[in-house]
């Protein structure tokens, strides 16, 4: 079986070289890599992402962190960034941190990320100042999604303003009833983007003089069976709103279905709106605050493959906010007389 041993004697060169030139690394002519890519394909030769990282201490892999795998905003981050990451030849290591917290502290462990992973993508995790000077000793770059935390270069979308335009949307149709639909009071690993979005309801509804009422504000996961459960709870406290701003589109997607499967018409009885512009939100008609999901997740493979190709693990904690828009569909419209 031919060997990285074979290549390089073949190609005339060392090893270590070998190695670099086929993961697309830093340090090797254009002339050079071409030649051992020719040699490599020649003699059927396919490097071993384990053993291309032996000469290197590059493993070839990017770790991809979330507080859940499961989710369609954490899917699409990921397939953006691997889009860039796969053609620099890096592979995508998914980590979701459930609801243990002995997981988390298995998954943010700098000994075993130091053995696995070139680099880090953090999506929607607020860490600990421990655990952010932790990565920093780990000498391997790191990207957040989502909060800022100090040190730490993040791309993000400004989720106070999502809350605003999805409410001040409902408040120009004249909706005055309006429920907030999100965040999860038992889960303890902080996903701050709930609590944000709720703050640019509270802040629009107060400018509109309507005093956010408890009553109004169900909490849901990010699932859209949790935005079923919602709207059954909501209609258990008494007179439903005329209007419901959903944390996620998934989340609104189970308003939508469980408020027609009560025999409500949307928009007509309830109106609803999302945040996200999922893939299947046009299906629905579901109104929605868009943001650039998988261009997040591109442009923060760009900023890893940037350090890691320059040799550099050290970040600048630059802040990059993506735009957000309103996308208007049928699931609003003006309140019921």
């Amino acid at each position: 079986m031919t060997g990285i041993v074979d290549v390089a004697a073949r190609a005339g060169v060392s090893v270590a070289t070998v190695s670099r030139a086929l993961r697309g690394l830093p340090g090797v002519s254009a002339t050079t890599r071409a030649a051992v890519q020719a040699v490599a394909a020649e003699m059927g030769y396919v490097a071993s992402p384990s053993a291309a990282g032996l000469p290197t201490g590059r493993t070839g892999a990017v770790g991809v962190v979330s507080p859940v795998a499961r989710g369609w905003y954490f899917t699409a981050v990921a397939e953006g960034a691997q889009e860039v990451l796969s053609a620099a030849g890096y592979d995508i290591l998914r980590y979701g941190l459930a609801d243990v917290e002995t997981e988390r502290r298995r998954v943010v462990d700098t000994q075993l990320l130091r053995k696995r992973v070139d680099a880090l993508m953090v999506l929607s995790l607020p860490l600990t100042p421990d655990e952010v000077t932790a990565l920093a000793t780990m000498q391997r770059p790191v990207i957040a999604l989502g909060p800022v935390m100090t040190g730490i270069p993040t791309v993000r979308i400004d989720d106070v303003e999502a809350g605003r335009t999805a409410t001040r949307h409902l408040v120009e149709l004249g909706h005055r009833r309006i429920a907030f639909v999100g965040g999860d009071p038992a889960h303890h690993l902080g996903f701050p983007v709930a609590p944000d979005r709720q703050r640019g309801y509270e802040d629009v509804l107060r400018q509109a003089g309507i005093e956010p009422d408890p009553a109004l504000v169900a909490r849901a996961a990010f699932f859209a069976e949790a935005g079923a459960e919602a709207f059954a709870e909501l209609k258990r406290r008494g007179t439903l709103p005329t209007a419901v701003f959903a944390v996620s589109d998934e989340v609104a997607m189970g308003i939508v279905y469980a408020a027609r499967q009560d025999g409500l018409r949307v928009p007509e009885d309830l109106s609803v709106v999302g945040v996200d512009d999922h893939d299947l939100s046009w299906v629905l008609g579901l109104t929605t605050v868009a943001q650039p999901v998988r261009e997040q997740g591109r442009i923060a493979a760009l900023s890893l493959l940037a350090r890691l190709q320059g040799g550099d693990s050290e970040a600048d904690g630059s802040v990059v906010t993506m735009p957000t828009r309103l996308v208007t569909r049928s699931s609003t419209a003006p309140p019921p007389s």
